[in-house]
């Protein structure tokens, strides 16, 4: 137990000298960390069967296709039409622009996986909306890194891939579908998503909001004519996913076996991102925009820019790997139930735990490294690990990203809007502090959840 915390503790010195104090990219200093716990632990015999199992799993390959397929959705700009038709039809109501804002961003988080980076893509066109329709900048700036932030904890984001591997580390031998696994991720999401509306209305109440004026709008007949192609892209991502879920254990299972069935629901993600892929360059207006060249060069710049994300989450599997092996969780878990703390002190401490170490350790490290510790633990006083599993994206990949001092989409967000540090920070405080009492009274039982 003793053991457990020490790596722990060596861990997070060393993340936080190397990353923090001596501003280093925070991959190497995970990779950093896990050098010198293996050399520590004296562990170096079996180095490349941490590296191997790190390589091995899913989410590195997942990102890289779902990056691929953002690519394209940034290029061709069939977001940015869905965004302006969905603007027009909510034209009316005070404070339009914030609602659609948490719904874009939420939605489009779930696809690209980067908090900061969805802010900076649907922020572009979200942000300036809110403004112009009285949102105080700091206000606007809150709402779209809140919402993008949001899409960690909703499918099909990678993160929630990483959350299923925990789960059934645990559970390997429970018939558990992705699209079971997705839907009750959903019905978790769902109570954020009408917090954030709750909290849009709330804020346009308080600043007194105005409807967006109709001619900063384009005509909404004109933009549903050249661009009604974009609203088909949630139900082609969705819908193979709900098919899985319906049809798993009868259709598939009798055409393709119960290995075959299980193996076609796990590599979904890849072909789904495939389909929204083709799909998008099917209906781009300029197919010179979309040339294998094109997007051959783009892949090539992206993928420059998410490496870093790439070897963190590869570093951090590699820890993960070497923690299962020195029984870390174990200790770890132990360590936590001998304090007795029971529901109501898990469901405050591990949200706030997260929080902190969200700040220096990518959400979808968090998930890989300690998510099996969460479900176990949360287990082991009652709550049901299927509901700890879906929240894990929430507690280990929203918070990190809003909460100051290192809240990366919150300064994404100022950027755009160009709204004061001291105003955004003060406005910020409450998104953090009301989303914090949800995730405990989610982890509690309190609310049904829709899955379970």
């Amino acid at each position: 137990m003793t053991s457990a915390f020490l790596y722990l503790g060596i861990m997070l010195i060393v993340i936080c000298v190397w990353f923090i104090l001596l501003k280093r990219p925070v991959y190497e200093s995970v990779f950093v960390s896990f050098i010198l716990l293996v050399a520590i632990t004296n562990k170096w015999s079996s180095i490349l069967d941490y590296i191997n199992e790190g390589m091995g799993t899913s989410l590195l390959y997942s990102m890289v296709v779902f990056v691929a397929m953002s690519i394209l959705l940034d290029k061709t700009k069939i977001i940015d039409s869905t965004v302006c038709i969905i603007l027009c039809l909510m034209r009316k109501i005070p404070g339009g622009a914030g609602y659609v804002s948490v719904f874009a961003s939420a939605f489009m988080g779930s696809l690209s996986g980067s908090g900061p980076g969805n802010v900076m893509t649907t922020g572009v066109i979200t942000i300036p909306a809110m403004k112009k329709s009285g949102f105080p900048a700091e206000l606007a700036a809150n709402i779209e890194s809140n919402a993008s932030y949001l899409g960690n904890m909703i499918p099909p984001s990678s993160n929630i891939v990483a959350a299923l591997g925990a789960y059934l580390a645990l559970y390997p031998t429970e018939n558990l579908t992705i699209g079971k696994f997705w839907l009750v991720c959903w019905g978790c999401s769902l109570w954020f998503i009408l917090l954030k509306m709750i909290m849009v209305f709330a804020f346009c109440k308080y600043y007194k909001v105005k409807p967006i004026a109709k001619e900063d709008l384009p005509d909404l007949k004109d933009t549903l004519k050249t661009s009604w192609q974009g609203l088909l892209l949630p139900i082609i991502i969705l819908l193979p996913f709900v098919f899985d879920f319906i049809f798993k254990e009868t259709l598939f299972t009798q055409r393709l076996g119960a290995s075959g069935a299980k193996y076609f629901s796990s590599s979904m993600l890849f072909f789904v991102a495939g389909i929204a892929a083709f799909y998008t360059v099917l209906v781009a207006k300029n197919k010179k925009d979309v040339s294998p060249n094109q997007i051959a060069k783009l892949f090539g710049n992206k993928i420059k820019s998410i490496s870093p994300a790439i070897g963190t989450c590869l570093f951090g599997y590699m820890i993960g790997s070497l923690f299962k092996d020195l029984n870390v969780a174990e200790g770890l878990k132990m360590g936590i139930t001998a304090l007795n703390m029971g529901k109501v002190g898990l469901a405050f401490i591990i949200p706030l735990f997260t929080c902190f170490m969200g700040m220096v350790i990518p959400g979808s490290s968090l998930v890989v490294m300690f998510g099996s510790v969460f479900i176990s633990l949360f287990a082991s006083v009652g709550i049901n690990p299927l509901l700890v599993a879906a929240m894990l994206p929430c507690i280990c990949g929203v918070m990190c990203g809003i909460t100051p001092p290192l809240a990366l989409g919150m300064y994404a967000g100022m950027s755009i809007a160009e709204s004061d540090f001291g105003k955004t920070v003060k406005n910020d405080l409450w998104w953090v502090a009301i989303q914090y009492i949800l995730e405990v009274i989610v982890l509690l039982e309190l609310l049904p959840i829709l899955g379970l």
